[in-house]
């Protein structure tokens, strides 16, 4: 393969091409300037988003990242630009997003001098990251670029990071690419174990109420379709992660709903009843199992994933299936005896009933009394595109919204799940609508939330992504109020806000909006965010001690659920 002589940055940029990359998020600044220069001459071939912040960045990225399936990619400068990335890392990490951030570096004579805008990159990063690594010269650029898009996008998907000093990307050096297609000492992919598939099967075979616990796993190993023929040829009704939720969109009729401590009253019921659960691309988080040691005794445990480390990590299984699910999944399948569970499937049915006259009912449907956040969520849901994707925030929007928002396909949900990120919706969705610009993007927000990183609609004002933005504004920072009134007395310490006007703000930023505060003018406002061509920012003043029921305490099991009426 014949080499070219250029320099450092370009390798980059390059090496950026050769793995299919035509957008990036950033911001620039002095130690990453040589790369930012570079680009301009590949502006017709790579976009480069500019947010107003590096967190904004990086959450744009990972919105990218969810609805494309490929890595998002960031450029950011050395110190401060680099530790500002440094929760989208570690939100990127716990929800298995890939991404590979490229930081800029002070010079190598510089380094371990306390130079201007120097911080140990990998250091901070290596937590919160599959690979971090520091670049130091030219020659290493192709290389470095070529294992980092392995390493993100391989086995369970995660964020790199490449720290790459100002000599290395001026220097010059003989280009040449190659694709990285293993590293010795990384397995992505575990060989399956037959054995354990045939004990699997053997166990889902002899279940009487078999139960299954979907995870994003299934979506990030592309098995939707593999999970629905398993679910149906034994007949095993399903419940489903936060993250798990768009793996069965669209009205599968053994998902029986959400998992955790949100979640529906069947699926949480029902995980304490069945004697066969089964684990999918899920890793027993604590708001999906409470109190571990009384989760799930009753039951032989199967555990389907692609990481070892998550096995027994917090729950004892009977049998690990280790492997990608695409794989796993049809190799169990076909050891499966068709089976007909009705009796079982069909006692989630009382649960659902319960659940929709004590709670669903009342919140999408009040009679009286001030908007309720689920009505929003509900009657946005009904005009929404078939293909549309959820965006959230964190809080009770984010709770609200995955529980009453009807998601219809695939790569759906764009949310923070594990590390639980205000701030992360507006970014995020932002970088959604620029990944997938042919599927509607709607945005639940709260109040607090939308002003950690409400300078990115200026990112909207530049760009023109199309993002349908929606405040739920109970003038409070609703979960933490909700703990305070059911946990602390009522005593609401530093959780009422004094908001600003929203719709104003949009409008400086050449948004258009709305403010709706009395349930008459709600559908002709939301009839509006949907006719409006691109952008729109729609705020809504929802009941102020509105509640996400049911609820289990943290720390707790299923017997403790609060109904709230």
């Amino acid at each position: 393969m014949e080499s070219i002589r250029i320099k450092g940055a370009e390798a980059l940029l390059r090496a950026l091409l050769e793995e299919k990359v035509d957008t990036v998020f950033g911001y620039p600044g002095g130690s990453i300037i040589t790369v930012f220069d570079a680009l301009y001459s590949f502006r017709d071939s790579i976009r480069q988003i500019l947010t107003r912040h590096e967190q904004g960045a990086v959450h744009a990225a990972q919105g990218f990242a969810r609805v494309t399936g490929e890595p998002g990619v960031v450029f950011v400068t050395s110190g401060p630009g680099a530790t500002n990335v440094i929760t989208g890392l570690a939100d990127a990490m716990l929800d298995s997003t890939p991404l590979v951030v490229i930081a800029g570096q002070v010079s190598s004579p510089l380094l371990g001098s306390d130079a201007f805008q120097e911080t140990d990159v990998v250091g901070i990063s290596l937590p919160v990251s599959k690979w971090s690594y520091q670049v130091r010269t030219a020659a290493e650029i192709p290389w470095a670029v070529a294992r980092a898009f392995y390493i993100a996008r391989e086995g369970r998907p995660g964020p790199v990071v490449l720290d790459i000093t100002k000599d290395a990307q001026n220097e010059m050096t003989d280009y040449v690419y190659e694709k990285c297609q293993f590293i010795r000492s990384y397995q992505p992919n575990p060989d399956l174990d037959q054995t354990a598939v045939e004990e699997a099967a053997a166990l889902i075979n002899g279940a009487k109420r078999p139960f299954a616990l979907v995870g994003q796993g299934v979506i990030l190993g592309e098995a939707e379709e593999a999970l629905k023929a398993f679910l149906t040829k034994a007949d095993i009704p399903a419940g489903a992660t936060l993250l798990g939720l768009p793996a069965v969109a669209g009205g599968f009729p053994l998902m029986k709903g959400m998992l955790g401590m949100h979640g529906n009253v069947g699926p949480n019921r029902k995980t304490a009843e069945c004697d066969v659960l089964i684990a999918i691309g899920m890793r027993f988080d604590d708001r999906v199992t409470g109190d571990l040691k009384t989760y799930a005794k009753q039951a032989k445990i199967i555990h389907f994933d692609i990481d070892p480390a998550e096995i027994e990590k917090n729950v004892k299984v009977d049998v690990a299936v280790l492997a990608n699910v695409k794989e796993s999944l049809p190799a169990v399948t076909a050891l499966l005896k068709e089976a007909s569970h009705k009796d079982w499937v069909d006692s989630f049915k009382e649960h659902e009933d319960e659940e929709w006259q004590r709670v669903i009912e009342p919140e999408i449907h009040p009679t009286a009394g001030p908007i309720t956040m689920g009505e929003v969520i509900n009657m946005v849901s009904e005009k929404a595109a078939a293909n549309a994707v959820l965006a959230t925030d964190v809080g009770q929007n984010q709770m609200m919204a995955c529980r009453y928002f009807k998601l219809q396909s695939n790569r759906s949900l764009v949310t923070s799940g594990g590390l639980g990120t205000m701030g992360f919706g507006l970014p995020a969705a932002i970088g959604a609508a620029i990944g997938a610009p042919e599927r509607e993007v709607c945005l639940f927000t709260g109040d607090g939330g939308i002003q950690m990183t409400i300078q990115e609609l200026g990112t909207i004002m530049e760009y023109k992504p199309a993002v349908k933005i929606i405040i739920l504004n109970n003038k409070f920072l609703g979960m933490v109020r909700q703990w305070q009134e059911l946990f602390f007395r009522e005593r609401y310490s530093s959780t009422i806000l004094q908001n600003p006007d929203f719709p104003m703000i949009a409008a400086a930023y050449g948004i258009p909006g709305r403010k709706v505060v009395k349930r008459e003018g709600l559908a002709e406002a939301i009839d509006e965010l949907f006719a409006t061509k691109g952008s729109f920012l729609l705020e809504v003043e929802v009941e102020e001690n509105g509640m996400v029921y049911p609820m289990i305490p943290a720390g707790t099991n299923v017997d403790n659920l609060i109904f709230g009426d």
